[in-house]
């Protein structure tokens, strides 16, 4: 291919020569072959892609196809339910209700209802109207602990950073949570100016990192904390454990994105990687955990505390049930961020296959708090892939109190989903830190359809409960979802996740892979005690488990 592209190189560059004669013009087609023959030359003596030294100028091709690809799929070739990680279909819906356009579709639908894991409410023939229900559908978090209890919205803003989004973004999200009535989640890149700056309703949450409140180690500083804390805008105080993204993994800002007024705000040198610890140094235990929380409901002078994770060995979990009943004192909420959930960037073997999917996680976690008898005493927050009603009214009938959505957010600001968020070169201005990017996200605008969606999506769950016979959310149960297993068998909700009783965990006889759990869990550590298995019915450990095992292959 090489003394090809020498051959045709100098066949067309004589031949413009030539043909010159007749025609002069023709020489300003130079102005395109030499530069063309000039890459092609320096893709033939580089070292870095043994494709261009093959096939020079003409292997170019091939990044540029690659770069074009995303976008050729997405406007041209996929149909409405194709898309990752969101479909067409629910971008459509969340652009036309952020927008007030008409969002009715024609001809009936386009899912397959006989695919497995089908999903749908069941009706009833005692519907309600919906105006006979609360059209604002709110939820009232705080403990027995909390002085400051806060009325929330049953959808909200979820965690994202500035930094992970342009300061155009965080002005607009929050504008929007104010006109709309609703809380707007800082993320751990901490409490900046563009959130405090329109007004609304805020969940601060406090990371590994302690961005905005860390003393010079880089360690939680009390001090400064309560300063902002105490801060009217701020409505409560989440701890992140960690999220569904990337759990087990720090949070992740990349260099381009990292500013010197970004860094200013996270007390970080600017223009670097910022990587936040896997885990806090503040505690190291479930009982260090609640007194965590406890310390800093009283440092924000009794405003709800909770705590964000995304559940992985759920022993773990457990272990910080037995730590709430032993201290006798509880988070005001927990949120539970699923395996699903979005991000600015992460490691795709943490995206892909690390955390549980949201939907087992909100049934275990209800379900463990249950078995404990703490569910009364603690709201369950869903976070993860939720964009219309009906992905609220499933994770409420599950057992969350409410529901968080990042991705739908920034749909309704004006995201494309051009998966280029790490890149710092997003195209709407949403997930940039480049001001000449950032520029075009009109704030008001914007902030507009960030409530608008809200609206729609909070009317259009008010609906559906309606036409399933209850007035308010905290009525949804698991009996009310319906799921397709296999193309002759379809479960309801209560059948596949099946109900504990109150205090079955404390004084009940719990199934085998509870007392497995139980066994496991131990409040003064998140490590298990020992990673328990059952072999012929008899309980053990995996480690002495495998001991036998090759044992018995020696002796044989």
């Amino acid at each position: 291919m090489r003394r090809a592209f020498l051959l045709v190189s100098s066949l067309v560059t004589a031949a413009i020569a030539l043909f010159a004669f007749l025609w002069p013009t023709l020489l300003w087609a130079y102005l395109i072959v030499l530069p063309l023959v000039a890459v092609g030359l320096y893709d033939m003596r580089q070292h870095r892609h043994t494709l261009l030294r093959n096939y020079p100028l003409v292997g170019r091709g091939r990044w540029l196809a690659e770069k074009l690809r995303p976008f050729i799929r997405q406007y041209l070739l996929e149909s409405d339910t194709d898309g990752a990680p969101i479909s067409r279909m629910f971008r459509s819906v969340v652009y036309q209700r952020a927008k007030r356009e008409n969002e009715t579709v024609p001809y009936g639908t386009r899912v397959d209802t006989y695919r497995l894991g089908y999903e749908w409410i069941g009706q009833s023939l005692a519907a309600l109207a919906v105006e006979e229900l609360d059209p604002h559908l709110r939820v009232t978090v705080g403990g027995p602990q909390c002085r400051q209890p806060y009325s929330a919205s049953v959808l909200n803003i979820s965690a994202m950073s500035f930094g992970a989004l342009s300061r155009n973004a965080i002005l607009a999200l929050n504008r929007g949570a104010r006109e709309g009535g609703f809380y707007h989640n800082t993320g751990e890149g901490g409490l900046t100016p563009f959130h405090l700056e329109p007004g609304g309703d805020l969940v601060w949450q406090i990371g590994t990192a302690y961005f905005g409140c860390r003393d010079d180690h880089g360690n939680f500083c009390p001090d400064t904390f309560r300063d902002k804390a105490c801060l009217p805008n701020v409505k409560m105080i989440e701890i992140k454990l960690s999220q569904g993204a990337k759990p087990g993994h720090g949070g992740i800002l990349p260099a381009e994105k990292n500013t010197p007024e970004i860094a200013a705000i996270r007390d970080v040198p600017p223009g670097t990687a910022i990587i936040s610890p896997p885990a806090h140094t503040a505690f190291d235990s479930p009982l260090g955990l609640i007194d965590f929380v406890d310390r800093l409901r009283e440092l924000s002078d009794g405003k709800p505390v909770g705590f964000k994770l995304a559940i992985g060995r759920k022993s773990e979990f457990v272990a910080i049930c037995k730590a709430m009943v032993e201290r006798g004192r509880y988070p005001d909420f927990i949120t539970v961020d699923g395996g699903e959930g979005g991000t600015g960037a992460a490691p795709i073997e943490y995206s892909n296959s690390v955390g549980m999917p949201l939907r087992e996680a909100v049934a275990f976690v209800d379900d463990c708090l249950t078995g404990f008898g703490l569910r009364e005493h603690v709201r369950v927050i869903a976070s993860g892939k939720i964009l219309t009603g009906f992905h609220l009214v499933k994770n409420l009938a599950l057992g969350a109190d409410i529901c968080n959505s990042a991705r739908g957010m920034m749909l309704a600001l004006g995201c494309v989903q051009s998966l280029t968020c790490n890149t710092n070169r997003c195209p709407t201005g949403v997930a940039t830190q480049d001001p000449r990017r950032y520029a075009g996200l009109v704030v008001p605008d914007k902030a507009t359809r960030v409530a608008q969606f809200h609206r729609g999506t909070v009317h259009a769950t008010a609906e559906l409960i309606a036409s399933a016979g209850i007035r308010h959310p905290h009525e949804l149960n698991r009996t009310h979802i319906y799921r397709r297993i296999s193309p002759e068998a379809v479960r309801r909700y209560d059948q596949i996740f099946p109900y504990l009783r109150p205090g079955d965990l404390l004084d009940g006889q719990p199934s085998e892979d509870w007392q497995l759990m139980l066994d496991e869990a131990h409040a003064d550590s998140f490590r298990p005690r020992d990673c328990l298995t059952r072999i012929d019915r008899e309980c053990c450990s995996v480690a002495s488990a495998r001991g036998r095992v090759v044992a018995g292959e020696a002796r044989g």
